[in-house]
């Protein structure tokens, strides 16, 4: 990903500076991102899919692991038709081009890297798998599959396609200096929006809020959520596109982000309900997780535990207005921990990136320049995102039905849409 245009433009103009040799792949480099892919796809399977599996009710647990999976199979297809070509091809301000369908012609060395073109559209096909499987948490339990995947396909293509390009692929955000280290918005402002809007129009699960829907597997929920915490290693770490000091910067701010937000999540629930919870700590080191991504690389370990207790605290307010003084069934909240996390912290590394606060921030935007960039691409990307989810959500309703019956639901989706049962007793 071109994280930012300043550092692209200093490695290309050191590749030009060689005299005219052709660019060579660098072995590090290249293993950095063949790793970080395995665990960027360790995220959705199975960390994300146990993650959220855990916190559903039994009879829905393998409809969650259903809708992981299968994305996981449309989004590989989708970027590998064009959907990489469009966000990392041609010099377009608004989209690429498809000179890269079906992922052929890619160069031996990626331009600005030197790493095979290959392995960098690898790395970028796990970003667009999580992506939409993320926004699977906003609508658990009650919608049809066959919905979600028509749904997901042209969200894919509609929404994650074009914010990717205008930040990572050199778009008129990028040119504005917009930085998104691994997806603050690109991943979680799309995704968390997108679910806000989503968990809107398909309207609560039967029961809600009058009743707690509780999870029916803390321990999976924590299991699943431990392999998000070492998948995002690859998430962030990778984010460098280079095996050097910034990618260890990466996971270490990662790593004590997520470490400093469950701490403090689980501190919060001590105060306001007397004991700490499985679900809270997890819950806690996601925020942090997600607050730490679009400025992993670029700030201090202290900013990071900053931005880790920051996205605890604002995640937390978040979950309770949503839930409770919105009443919106966001069901396993990710608006307000993968959304409100990714949004902070795109915001927040404007100040704790600078370079007397001991980040990397590069010298020609200030403070107040910097934030200003920042707060545009977030809102930009919060306002397409929530406009084309709902146009595109009612569209794919046309075609096939959003919800499932009152029947189905009470039975749960396994057994109604599946046709089997994740837990046989004798």
């Amino acid at each position: 990903m071109f994280r930012t245009t300043s550092r692209i433009g200093a490695i290309l103009c050191a590749v030009m500076a060689g005299a005219g040799h052709a660019a060579t792949v660098d072995k590090a480099d290249t293993a950095l991102l063949i790793s970080s892919s395995a665990l960027v796809l360790f995220m959705t399977l199975p960390g994300l899919a146990l993650f959220y599996g855990g916190l559903v009710r039994a009879k829905n647990f393998l409809s969650v692991l259903m809708h992981c999976f299968a994305l996981t199979g449309l989004a590989s297809l989708l970027w590998y038709a064009g959907a990489y070509s469009l966000v990392f091809r041609g010099d377009g301000a608004w989209i690429g081009d498809l000179s890269a369908m079906g992922l052929a012609n890619l160069a031996p060395v990626r331009d600005g890297l030197a790493v095979p073109e290959n392995i960098f559209a690898l790395y970028q096909m796990t970003f667009a798998v999580i992506t939409p499987a993320l926004i699977v948490g906003a609508f658990p339990e009650r919608v049809r599959f066959g919905w979600m995947m028509l749904f997901s396909a042209l969200w894919i293509v509609l929404v994650y396609v074009p914010a990717a390009h205008w930040i990572w692929g050199n778009g008129w955000l990028a040119a504005m200096g917009v930085r998104d280290f691994a997806g603050g918005i690109v991943v979680h402002t799309t995704a968390g929006i997108s679910a806000l809007v989503l968990a809107m129009m398909i309207g609560p699960r039967r029961g809600f809020p009058q009743s707690l829907i509780p999870p029916h597997s803390a321990a999976m929920t924590m299991i699943g959520a431990g392999m998000l915490w070492v998948g995002w290693f690859g998430f962030n770490g990778g984010s460098a596109l280079v095996a050097d000091g910034t990618a260890g910067n990466a996971l270490l701010a990662t790593h004590l982000a997520a470490s400093a937000a469950a701490l403090t999540w689980a501190a919060i629930e001590k105060v306001k309900i007397g004991k700490p919870t499985s679900i809270g700590l997890v819950t806690g080191a996601i925020a942090g997780l997600a607050t730490i991504t679009p400025a992993a690389g670029w700030v201090s370990p202290t900013a990071a535990v900053a931005l880790g207790v920051a996205g605890s605290l604002v995640c937390f307010v978040a979950v309770m207005l949503v839930k409770h003084r919105w009443k919106i069934d966001d069901s396993l909240d990710v608006f307000a921990v993968h959304g409100v996390g990714g949004m902070l912290g795109s915001l927040l590394l404007a100040v704790l990136a600078q370079p007397a606060l001991g980040g990397t921030s590069p010298a020609g935007l200030d403070v107040p320049s910097q934030l200003g960039v920042q707060a545009l691409a977030v809102a930009v990307v919060a306002v397409f995102s929530a406009v084309l989810t709902w146009v595109i959500a009612f569209v794919a309703g046309l075609f096939l039905p959003m919800r499932v019956d009152a029947e189905a639901e009470h039975d749960g989706l396994d057994l109604s849409l599946h046709g089997e049962r994740a837990y046989e007793f004798d």
